[in-house]
């Protein structure tokens, strides 16, 4: 069993990370309306400062850092490629994903069907930024 290969993890995880900011900020326009409605329903702002800016970037740069590692740690048990690329997005996307939309669901925070389609987003978005990190990735 080898070593992660720090340098091919970080450069794939950023790739990743940079493809899940792109996705969310192109899906954003189909559920725009909707979210800023829910969000003034609950007193909620959407203003979008330098600050918050910041924080999409570094949140999509962690979750790409993360989901290339555990493709990394996940590649002596299932081989590298494709296959383990979509494990790894989907186990990430139930353990994360789709439990924080079940937490909103349960808070009523937005509407169903703008929390489904933010699963289908998420799903796709993940698998993508998974095969791509995975394309980067070599542990040699």
């Amino acid at each position: 069993m080898g070593t992660i290969n720090v340098g091919r993890l970080v450069l794939g995880g950023v790739v990743a990370g940079i493809l899940i900011w792109i996705i969310e900020g192109m899906a954003s326009v189909m559920y725009m309306d909707e979210m800023q409605a829910a969000m003034e329903s609950h007193g909620l702002s959407m203003e979008m400062s330098a600050g918050v800016f910041l924080v999409t970037v570094m949140v999509s740069l962690l979750a790409g850092l993360v989901l290339v590692f555990f493709y990394a740690a996940a590649r002596p048990r299932f081989g590298p490629g494709p296959k383990t690329a979509v494990i790894v997005a989907v186990a990430l996307w139930v353990g994360g994903y789709f439990l924080s939309l079940m937490g909103y669901h349960m808070l009523g925070l937005f509407p169903d069907r703008m929390l489904m389609t933010w699963g289908v987003i998420g799903l796709v978005e993940w698998n993508l930024a998974a095969l791509a990190g995975a394309w980067i990735y070599r542990e040699e």
